[in-house]
């Protein structure tokens, strides 16, 4: 008997925490094992870029560890909602966000940390003629926190990734590798990720992912084949068919749901008192070199006829086992000259209702979602979308009933259109999240023509008609379906620089401030602003009041509740208060005397000084168990 190896065991928890971070070594005798890249582990622990390259089996291009750092790096921006471009805003469970995904990502650290059971992306494929986010990879911490408004105002935040670039793959690459770090974080212990992808970059997407989620986890990579016909414009006399879709989870908990079995091949033909049955080969894998034990003679009884193994496969079972099954009536042989043995499979014996999801997946193409695109917005806006019934069946696959999903690449919307889908299909209530770049529609495109300023228009437009389109088709079940959705806009932060320190402030000098609220914000901006600091779902229902010229925002039945001053009615500073309830989901726990605080920049230097990073307003409230009086709201103003 031998002690633990703790090494190893240790090597293991910190590859659940950072797969990136494990790689390849060699022991004395040259053979691999796995070790910690310990410069790896030093960048994700750091705020700044760590170098210290050494010789290991890894990927690696210009700007990965940049990469890795602006993954890890804070933001000061926030989530405005707007109103205007939502569906049934006050009640949907369903997010549409504008802005980088990488931001977007960031922000929802807090409210959807291990929470989204599915993500789905179709990434740029890097073909030279798409465009990839201008992250800058390159650049220096300080140029990073100036581009991303933490200093001054960012910087464009597309760039043609042309062929002609020395740095084609590493761009892509970088730009895929912050994104699927961040992405991982908001999986459930058992989500999956799907990615769609084709030649271009499939072999080095897959070492990216291999990295950040582990090539243990790999689930499979599936061939989706795309073109109905032929491509006769294909230069080499091969029509490329065929697009991918790698599929990850974020642990070894992870998995595809599988198919239903097709219950048409079960009958009871002769009325075996063991029910329905299907006939199923019996051929084994393997040679007689290989299993010599599986290559034998098997004798019909009521013939005495001799069927020999087939020489490159042998039998499926042993010889006792076989003749367990003639003497129980579960071999089926031949009744014609030439036929070969097969087995009786009981329909009752079957320990699932599921059997694999196949590694192929073919009779739905991309014309199908062109088509769709077509029938919906009346042009084709949208080149090579992704087809419903595709996304539809990944989103089966990889959910429960009520999942969350993640597109962060939503282009199309067709993610979107899928869940909603899929919800009628099955009575579903899974919630999508979907992101998409504030990206300008090309003034020559269908989209233009159309009328779409920015992809984003369309996405929302998209899921607008079909989300109608879905209800109308469910006829009255039509009316449960949630077919809304909440927009946000990624913006800066809604608070104006604060340079003076928590410390530098007291009751004396308050009326010397201003507003530490931008002008342009409102109650509603605020609110999800703090929504995202104390890692609320956004889709939380909201009620809004005005009491005594204040607005009052109720979340969650007094879960939070935000009072401000309206916009038009604020001086030069804003009355903001909160109340916080602590015992979530209990709406119970609310105030006994709410006292809007003097200036908001009381709120803002406080936060910053707290140890926790939540949102205080110096103990300037108190928390009972009954609700709240709503006339003391106003108390103190």
């Amino acid at each position: 008997m031998t002690s633990p190896d703790l090494t190893r065991a240790n090597i293991g928890k910190i590859a659940d925490l950072f797969p990136n971070v494990v790689t390849e070594s060699s022991d004395a005798d040259g053979n691999p094992v796995q070790a910690v890249d310990f410069d790896l582990l030093r960048q994700e622990l750091s705020d700044h870029i760590v170098e210290g390259p050494q010789e290991r089996y890894r990927l690696d291009w210009p700007g990965k560890r940049a990469a890795a750092f602006t993954a890890n790096a804070p933001i000061a921006k926030t989530l405005r909602p707007v109103r205007e471009e939502s569906v049934d805003f006050d009640t949907t469970k369903n997010l549409f966000i504008e802005g980088d995904n990488l931001d977007a990502l960031k922000l929802l650290q807090e409210s959807y940390l291990g929470k989204v059971k599915l993500i789905y992306i179709d990434p740029p494929y890097n073909t030279g003629n798409d465009f990839v986010y201008n992250d800058d990879f390159a650049e220096s911490s300080a140029g990073y926190l100036e581009r991303s408004s933490q200093a001054s105002a960012a910087g464009e935040r597309l760039l043609a990734n042309t062929e002609s670039s020395g740095r084609f793959h590493s761009d892509w690459l970088s730009m895929m590798y912050a994104r699927l770090k961040l992405a991982r974080t908001l999986l459930t212990e058992d989500g999956v990720i799907f990615i769609s992808i084709d030649d271009h970059e499939v072999d080095n997407l897959r070492k990216v992912c291999g990295e950040v989620f582990g090539e243990r986890n790999f689930i499979a990579q599936l061939v989706w084949r795309a073109r109905k016909f032929t491509d006769m414009r294909a230069t080499t006399n091969v029509s490329t068919d065929h697009e991918y879709v790698l599929a990850y989870a974020r642990t070894s908990e992870g998995c595809l749901r599988g198919v239903e079995r097709d219950e048409s091949k079960f009958a009871n033909p002769d009325d075996d008192p063991r029910g329905p049955w299907m006939s199923r080969s019996i051929l084994g894998l393997a040679t007689r070199e290989q299993r010599p034990n599986l290559h034998y003679d098997l004798i019909d009884p009521a013939t005495d006829t001799v069927y020999p193994p087939n020489p490159s496969t042998g039998w499926r079972y042993s010889s006792d086992r076989m003749a367990e099954m003639v003497s129980e009536g579960r071999i089926l042989f031949p009744s014609r000259e030439g036929g070969r043995p097969r087995e009786k499979k009981f329909r009752a014996e079957m320990q699932t209702d599921l059997i694999a999801f196949r590694s192929v997946i073919e009779e739905v193409y991309t014309a199908d979602g062109t088509q769709e695109g077509r029938e919906l917005l009346g042009s084709g806006v949208f080149a090579f979308p992704k087809p419903t019934r595709l996304i539809k069946e990944l989103v089966r696959q990889g959910t429960e009933s009520d999942s969350i999903v993640l597109d962060f690449f939503a282009g199309s919307g067709t993610t979107g259109d899928a869940v909603s889908r899929l919800n009628a299909e099955d009575g579903g209530t899974r919630r999508y999240i979907l992101v998409q770049l504030d990206e300008v529609a090309d003034a020559n495109t269908d989209a233009a023509t159309a009328g779409y300023r920015t992809i984003a228009e369309v996405s929302r437009e998209r899921i607008r008609r079909a989300g109608a389109d879905t209800r109308s088709q469910a006829g009255v079940l039509g009316d449960a379906l949630d077919i809304g959705f909440r927009s946000l806009r990624i913006d800066t932060t809604n608070m104006t620089d604060v340079l003076r320190a928590p410390d530098d402030t007291d009751q004396l000098t308050l009326s010397d401030f201003g507003s530490s609220v931008k002008p342009d914000r409102t109650g509603e901006d605020l609110l999800f602003q703090v929504l995202l600091d104390w890692g609320l779902e956004l889709t939380m229902p909201i009620k809004k009041e005005t009491i005594d010229g204040f607005e009052v925002y109720d979340v969650e039945e007094g879960a939070l509740i935000l009072c401000t001053r309206p916009r038009e009615a604020r001086d030069s500073s804003l009355s903001l208060s909160l109340s916080l309830s602590l015992g979530l989901p209990q709406p119970s726990r609310s105030v006994s005397r709410f006292v809007p605080c003097s200036s908001t920049k009381t709120l803002r230097t406080t936060r910053s000084a707290s140890t926790s990073g939540r949102c205080s307003v110096n103990a300037r409230h108190t928390l009972r168990s009954r609700p709240y009086d709503r006339r003391s709201l106003v108390g103190g103003a």
